[in-house]
C-alpha cells in the first residue's frame, strides 16, 4: 500500500516537471534570407516584437546601436545601465576603454559625461541617479588615465529622453550616460 502511494506521488511529480519544463521551452523559428547582405537589424524588424526586444536588449540593458553616436570615429559616445543600477556592464566598460585611449592621445579634449535616466521616478531622483552614472563613467574613464581635470559631470535625470516611447526598449536606451566634447 505505501508502495503505491510512493510511485503515484513520483510519477504525479514527474508529470509536473515536465509540463512545466515544457511550457518554459522557447520555440525558435528559422528563417531564410533573401540574399547574405541582410543585416540583424533588418532581421529583427521581420521578427516578432519579443524577438526584437530580446535582439536589442540584454536583461533590461540596451545592447542595440540605433541611438549611438559616435565621440570619434570608432569611439561610441554612450553606455547603457540597468533599471536603477550605476554598476557599468561588460559592453560599457570596454567602450568607457576605448573613449579613455581616445582622449590619451587627444590631450587637449575636455569632455562632458553627461548621465541620463528613464521617465520612471521623481525629477529629484533621476537626477540624482543620472549624476551617480556621470560619475561612474568618470571614474572609470580616470582608472584608464584620464585626468579628472578634463572631466565634467552633468546631469539630466529624466529630462532628455532619447526614446520618447513609454516601453521597456525605449526605457533601456534612456538609462545612459554620453561623453560629449566639450571643446
Amino acid at each position: 500500500m505505501n508502495l503505491s502511494k510512493i510511485l503515484k506521488n513520483a510519477f504525479l511529480i514527474a508529470m509536473f516537471g515536465l509540463i512545466v519544463t515544457a511550457c518554459a521551452t522557447k520555440k525558435s523559428v528559422k528563417t531564410t534570407t533573401e540574399s547574405s547582405t541582410t543585416t540583424k537589424a533588418a532581421e529583427t524588424q521581420k521578427a516578432d516584437p519579443i524577438e526584437k526586444l530580446d535582439a536589442l536588449m540584454q536583461g533590461d540593458v540596451y545592447i542595440g546601436s540605433d541611438t549611438v553616436g559616435e565621440l570619434a570615429s570608432g569611439v561610441p559616445d554612450r553606455v547603457f545601465f540597468a533599471t536603477n543600477e550605476t554598476i557599468l556592464t561588460t559592453a560599457s566598460r570596454e567602450t568607457l576603454r576605448k573613449q579613455a585611449a581616445w582622449l590619451r592621445q587627444n590631450s587637449d579634449v575636455t569632455v562632458v559625461v553627461e548621465g541620463h535616466a528613464d521617465e520612471r521616478g521623481t525629477r529629484e531622483y533621476n537626477l540624482a541617479l543620472g549624476e551617480r552614472r556621470a560619475n561612474a563613467a568618470k571614474d572609470y574613464l580616470m582608472t584608464y588615465g584620464v585626468s579628472s581635470d578634463r572631466i565634467k559631470v552633468l546631469s539630466y535625470g529624466k529630462e532628455r529622453p532619447v526614446d520618447s516611447g513609454s516601453n521597456p526598449l525605449s526605457w533601456s536606451k534612456n538609462r545612459r550616460s554620453v561623453t560629449v566634447k566639450a571643446n
